[in-house]
């Protein structure tokens, strides 16, 4: 009799399910793997086919059925054969897009095609149909006219009829009355018919006009519908026109939807997380993306299948752990080298001057049980320099080492990082308000305070900071010549030591020159770590210079969240500090 293993479950190149059942009858030696992406039908393929190798063995008794019984077991052995190399095919192939995620965007032009976003489409309903007519009334159905030369009103007479012409006469007149009599009876016939046929015209008539009507309801209703279709159809891609045109005058909110659907327009095997979150910042053509990498565990690991006929069973070879670990530590720098590529690839109105990508991976922290969200590399990268390399030719990790990227030098031990810039995930960038701290009024805007006013409050809010893990923090004379505003003594043995701060209240990006008085500080005072902090942004030279470097650069972003975390409230506007300030001076 028939039997059957358990359902399994297997995944495409794409990361789709597939379901399959091995079915088998011994006596017949018949064997089928059964597949499918439904569950429920490869379950009933299944029943069905050993149903009917049932009565197959309950027939095959004579000596030919035996003979196409071990006819079908040679088949059955090559069909398997076969699919262990379709499968081996498919597994290699899965390796095979791994290995080149960065070639493959090579070939791929990465710029928005704003035409390729519209809608084309005609409206998907047909227009109706005109109904075939009813059908026309068959011609009136009148009987052929009698007349008096037909035979059955001709008399025929007998040898008496010619004796006795009264006879003859009698009959004569028998048969001209019968004439009159049918024919009579004809033209009532005729006339009803004539009548029954006017009014089937006019039924017929009535249904063509009601037809008509009911088609041409018909027609104006889907006309209508087509019409507004049509209207939203053009008005969204009017919308992208507009989107187009703004974009093409550098508008920052464009700016970061372009970016958007450039790395959504990217192509990656479907087992791929494709989430990410970006930002931007135009004061110095930042961008910042935070991308989720896909985790180890996702990976494809199959590299061959073959089928072992002795045992009738497929059997899979998976690539070693060494060659998953270089395998995945490779395909992380691809993707780092991709995205920012595909990024100043699409960028055709140069609003990005440098981008920041931060690798996420989600992962099972071994020592809790709980999931995390751990950044495990980070990279900064000019446009200029990054489009002198010819990537066709480079060594992934290579490249993000010559770009200074910041990473373990095994990915695969998901080692966590700092990353270079950090995105602001819940406020808008300058603008936010917050409440302020005890001397300040809500709605005071940071960027327009007094400088010796903001000096006071970031040695103030640094102090609180460090308080809570026990530092001591001994703040130095006010000052607005550039020099130390504070002393950070940390005692925690892995971070700690002494750190110098540094506070400036700008309202244009902070320059590169900023950092390297900080960075002489540091080195002057004999310090761990530098930090400085400012209302507004720092442009790509500065971050460009404090990579490697003990420093830390906070942005007005940054700051914000520093005085809510202490449960402050303030904002920063900086082009309301701007014309504020202006006015102070023109006083």
């Amino acid at each position: 009799m028939s039997r059957h293993s358990k359902m399994r479950t297997t995944y495409t190149a794409r990361g789709l399910p597939r379901y399959e059942i091995e079915i088998r009858h011994d006596e017949l030696n018949k064997y089928q793997l059964v597949r499918g992406d439904d569950s429920y039908i490869v379950e009933r393929k299944a029943h069905a086919k050993m149903a009917q190798w049932d009565e197959m063995w309950r027939k095959r008794v004579s000596t030919e059925e035996k003979r196409r019984e071990h006819q079908n077991r040679i088949q059955e052995i090559e069909e398997k054969k076969q699919l262990a190399a379709q499968r081996t095919k498919e597994a290699q192939k899965s390796l095979w897009i791994l290995e080149g995620i960065l070639a493959h965007t090579l070939h791929v032009d990465d710029a928005v095609d704003w035409d390729l976003l519209k809608d084309k489409s005609d409206y998907p309903v047909l227009k109706p149909k005109k109904p075939d007519p009813p059908r026309t009334p068959d011609s009136p159905k009148i009987p052929a006219e009698p007349k008096p030369s037909d035979p059955e009103y001709q008399v025929k007479l007998g040898i008496l009829d010619r004796v006795f012409p009264s006879r003859k006469l009698a009959k004569e007149k028998e048969a001209d009355d019968r004439f009159k009599a049918d024919y009579q009876k004809w033209q009532e016939t005729k006339e009803k018919e004539i009548e029954r046929h006017k009014l089937m015209i006019k039924e017929y008539e009535k249904k063509i006009k009601v037809q008509e009507k009911e088609y041409k309801i018909e027609v104006c209703s889907w006309e209508e519908k087509r019409q507004e279709y049509v209207k939203q159809r053009d008005e969204r891609n009017v919308a992208i026109d507009r989107k187009r045109d703004k974009y093409l005058t550098g508008d920052p909110e464009t700016v970061l939807d372009y970016c958007d659907i450039v790395l959504t327009n990217s192509e990656y095997p479907d087992y791929f997380p494709q989430s990410y979150e970006i930002d931007y910042n135009p004061d110095n053509k930042l961008l910042v993306v935070d991308y989720q990498l896909p985790s180890p565990t996702t990976l494809p690991t199959v590299s061959e299948v073959k089928y072992v006929q002795l045992r009738d069973e497929f059997t899979e070879k998976h690539i070693s752990k060494v060659q998953l670990n270089k395998l995945y530590d490779n395909l992380l720098y691809q993707i780092v080298l991709r995205t920012v590529h595909e990024l100043y690839e699409a960028d055709k109105i140069d609003a990005l001057e440098s981008v920041v990508f931060n690798g996420y991976i989600r992962s099972i922290d071994q020592a809790t049980g709980q999931e995390t969200n751990g950044c495990v590399l980070s990279l900064q990268a000019n446009k200029a320099e990054f489009e002198q390399i010819n990537l066709k030719g480079v060594d992934p990790k290579a490249c993000f080492k010559k770009f200074k990227g910041i990473g373990c030098s095994k990915l695969h031990s998901l080692t966590p990082v700092a990353p270079i810039v950090v995105m602001n995930r819940v406020d808008e960038r300058f603008v936010t308000s917050y409440g302020v701290a005890d001397k300040l009024e809500e709605g005071d805007n940071l960027a327009a305070m007094d400088w010796q006013d903001f000096e006071h409050l970031i040695r103030e809010l640094f102090e609180k900071e460090f308080a809570e893990a026990g530092g001591e923090v001994k703040v130095t004379r006010a000052s607005h010549d550039g020099g130390i505003d504070a002393v950070v003594f940390d005692p925690d043995p892995l971070r700690g030591g002494k750190i110098v701060i540094q506070a400036k209240r700008y309202t244009n990006v902070v320059g590169v020159s900023a950092i390297r008085d900080l960075y002489g500080a540091v080195l002057n005072e004999g310090a761990n770590k530098g930090i400085l902090v400012t209302t507004s942004d720092y442009g790509p030279e500065a971050y460009e210079f404090a990579k490697g470097k003990p420093l830390v650069l906070l942005s007005g972003n940054n700051l914000l969240h520093l005085l809510q975390k202490h449960g402050h409230k303030a904002k920063i506007d900086l082009k309301e500090a701007k014309r504020i300030l202006a006015e102070k001076e023109g006083d």
